[in-house]
């Protein structure tokens, strides 16, 4: 297919090009694939700038996006690449084929910089879902800031480069510029424009930007991030730049019967209860809290004998809502194990299938699937799915505002022809309303949901008090 790229485009991979450490903060939809991988033959071919390019991504994207991009476009039809996955000698062997461009899952980082040592050899890298190296404690950030000083050439991209807070992008721009602009290191940055939230005596659990400046106003420090990285981070909105069908975002309520809701509300209480001191509550308690419920809140709980099933109402409602769109191709999303079992077996007559890579793929492109159920961990990255339908239901709901927000530009993104019509079955009177809140505040992450159980701790103390 001929390239006769957009705009927006030309920019972002002009803007690769002319700085050597780039940031493409592109909303998902706006090709910058494509984008990218023109700037990779620009600086290979024509200005002989660099000879070996690494990309790091997601494993759904390394498995399969690159290749199709390469293979979709003529002009870059001549480019060489060679996936590192698999095994580790399946890895080994890929590495010493003879290539433009290695693309490695981001998983297998830390591996890939050991294999090498100190002789590595990529002068170029492209860590494409950059807000994946947002901590700076994670085991792929230490690996790829061991060998940075030895990249020539780096590339950032991402649609979320802050998914929860602006103290996220430390750890990613530090890949980018070595530390030049928010600081070296993370203690700096956070002195510098974040204050202590939620706190334990020194124990400090969150922090939040600071707005004290009454002169300037409370955005000041905000404005100040954003400027000192503006020169080599370009930001980019899908609305500003596509003629997409409008999305229609539909919430379903679901209302449990008198003996359900009953249930529900007892077991919330006896959870909340056994948490303890309101102060005290960690995030992982505070998490293992909400899963429960929201597992509720679909109708199972899972225990260490196999998962117990406590209602079908949202299966009901669920499959309602497929009766209601009959000559509609659907992807639901579901979010544990046990609703994936639980979902196949009702949903055996209308031939649903489980997600499982690109024959999947293609075959849902190509309308062949009525039914895809699919997680959003696992098809939140890089896979255009636009082709096979514009029906989305939210079987399971989550606390994830990036995975939530990436999940559904699968369908609505650049190509897609239809009104993409994004259903969320909401179980009433459960946690499930306190995500969909979180949602709409563009605040999911682990934030919300501590307010969420603290605003419940406290409800449950008062009565008891009463």
């Amino acid at each position: 297919m001929r390239y006769t790229p957009h705009q927006y485009q030309d920019f972002a991979t002009k803007h690769l090009i002319d700085n050597p450490a780039a940031g493409l903060f592109l909303e998902m939809g706006l090709g910058k694939t494509v984008s990218t991988l023109t700037g990779i033959d620009e600086l290979k071919y024509n200005r002989l700038e660099v000879d070996k390019v690494l990309v790091v991504a997601p494993k759904r994207v390394a498995e399969s996006t690159w290749k199709e991009e390469i293979e979709k476009w003529d002009h870059l039809k001549h480019l060489k690449l060679s996936l590192v996955l698999g095994s580790e000698k399946e890895r080994k062997h890929a590495l010493q084929q003879q290539a433009d461009i290695y693309v490695i899952n981001r998983e297998n980082l830390v591996w890939l910089v050991a294999y090498y040592g100190g002789a590595w050899p990529f002068d170029m890298v492209v860590l494409d879902e950059l807000s994946s190296f947002k901590s700076p404690k994670s085991a792929r950030f230490k690996a790829m800031r061991q060998v940075r000083p030895k990249v020539k050439r780096i590339v950032g991209l991402t649609g979320t480069p802050a998914p929860n807070s602006l103290l996220d992008l430390w750890a990613p721009m530090y890949l980018l510029d070595m530390g030049e602009r928010l600081g070296k290191t993370i203690g700096s940055y956070r002195d510098k424009y974040f204050k202590p939230n939620r706190r334990n005596g020194h124990v400090v659990y969150d922090y939040v930007i600071k707005k004290e400046d009454k002169l300037l106003g409370e955005d000041i420090y905000v404005k100040e991030i954003y400027e000192k990285i503006g020169d080599i981070c370009i930001s980019m909105k899908a609305k500003d730049w596509l003629n997409l069908p409008e999305r229609m975002d539909i919430d379903v309520p679901v209302h449990l019967s008198p003996v359900t809701q009953k249930l529900y509300n007892d077991f919330e209480r006896t959870q909340i209860l056994a948490l303890g001191d309101l102060e005290h509550i960690s995030a992982v308690n505070a998490g293992a809290l909400t899963n429960k419920l929201l597992q509720f809140a679909g109708g199972a709980i899972y225990k260490d004998d196999g998962y117990h099933i406590v209602h079908d109402e949202k299966l009901d409602a669920l499959e309602e809502l497929i009766e209601d769109n009959p000559n509609e191709t659907i992807l639901i999303a579901y979010w544990y194990e046990h609703e994936l079992e639980r979902l196949k077996k009702r949903l055996a007559k209308y031939g649903a299938e489980t997600f499982k890579g690109d024959e999947t793929k293609r075959r849902w492109n190509e309308g062949k699937i009525r039914i895809l159920l699919a997680h959003p961990a696992s098809v939140g990255h890089g896979l255009n799915l636009q082709y096979g339908g514009h029906v989305l239901i939210w079987y399971s709901q989550i606390w994830s505002l990036e995975l939530y927000q990436q999940f559904v530009t699968r369908l609505d993104r650049q190509g897609q022809v239809f009104t993409v019509r994004n259903y969320r079955l909401i179980a009433m009177n459960t946690m499930d309303q306190d995500v969909i809140k979180s949602q709409d505040l563009k605040s999911g992450g682990q934030e919300a949901l501590m307010q969420a159980v603290k605003a419940r701790i406290q409800k449950y103390r008062n009565a008891v008090a009463a």
